[in-house]
């Protein structure tokens, strides 16, 4: 249900989940379905779109192509059945930190994972991680990997960072997304962070 229909896009469907209607963010609407931000379209399609709308003057995603051309194109709404949120005010961002405290809630995060061996002390360690080797004073985002005989210390590793085996990382910030080769060895000093940003082919695990 929409509690406040000016936070939100919303929708209308039909019986094949084709959307037949596109508000953004109206003042009052009987819309229940609310569009949660996120398309999914091929890149030649949108490159065309945005090329058309721009020489038209338009400037916005939502109101110069989707909703321009939702009864051109054949836009779908698929269903989201977990928890989903729209932080745009201090009071959503306040309301759903609290949702975290439910444990229905935290289900549908991927929980971290510690595997035989793993030691972690003092660190805040983030949802979807695998621990393996040794993490101390540190901060790891979502999805990280550390390896098998690894030692982290004092160090930040950013999203989705996939960490080789028997590698040394101290004083360091790893950018997101980043593959550390196995047998790497990375150190900063307090003074004089290390920022890593790794590029390689990422490992199987």
């Amino acid at each position: 249900t929409v509690d406040d229909p000016s936070r939100f896009g919303v929708v209308s469907v039909d019986i094949e989940g084709r959307v037949t209607e596109f508000e953004e963010k109206p003042l009052v609407t009987s819309k229940t379905l609310v569009s949660t931000g996120i398309y999914v379209i091929r890149r030649r399609q949108l490159i065309e779109m945005i090329e058309r709308a721009g020489a038209e003057d338009g400037f916005d995603l939502v109101k110069d192509i989707f909703i321009r051309y939702k009864g051109v194109k054949k836009f779908y709404a698929y269903p989201l059945d977990s928890y989903w949120s729209n932080v745009t005010t201090v009071d959503s961002y306040f309301k759903t930190n609290m949702d975290f405290l439910d444990r229905k809630t935290r289900e549908d995060l991927p929980p971290a994972k510690y595997n035989v061996g793993a030691k972690v002390k003092n660190s805040l360690v983030s949802s979807g991680c695998i621990i393996n080797g040794e993490v101390e004073d540190s901060v790891l985002f979502k999805e990280v990997y550390i390896g098998n005989n690894c030692t982290i210390r004092n160090s930040i590793i950013l999203n989705e960072v996939y960490i080789g085996d028997n590698t040394y990382i101290e004083n360091c910030i790893v950018e997101s997304h980043g593959t550390i080769r196995a047998n790497s060895n990375y150190v900063g000093s307090p003074d004089d962070v290390k920022i890593i940003q790794e590029k390689n082919e990422r490992y199987v695990m």
